[in-house]
């Protein structure tokens, strides 16, 4: 059986790289010739997902701290 730490590791590495990969799909929504959005949208994007960074690192130094919800533009 593994033990916590290499649990840890192995998941650890696997959501980062799934979340790195998904925040630049994020990026590639800034072409403006295939997708019309506004800067009140964009604040939003990255307000969200500022707000879920800050969650997710408190959750490592405070025990409890609750979950974000779903986002919506």
């Amino acid at each position: 059986m593994r033990n916590k730490r290499q649990k840890f590791v192995e998941l650890a590495e696997a959501r980062v790289n799934k979340a790195l990969k998904d925040i630049q799909l994020i990026g590639n929504l800034s072409n403006r010739s295939a997708y019309e959005f506004s800067e009140g949208d964009i604040r939003k994007i990255f307000a969200a997902l500022q707000k879920g960074m800050e969650t997710a690192k408190g959750r490592f130094s405070k025990e409890g701290e609750g979950a974000g919800g779903e986002f919506r533009l």
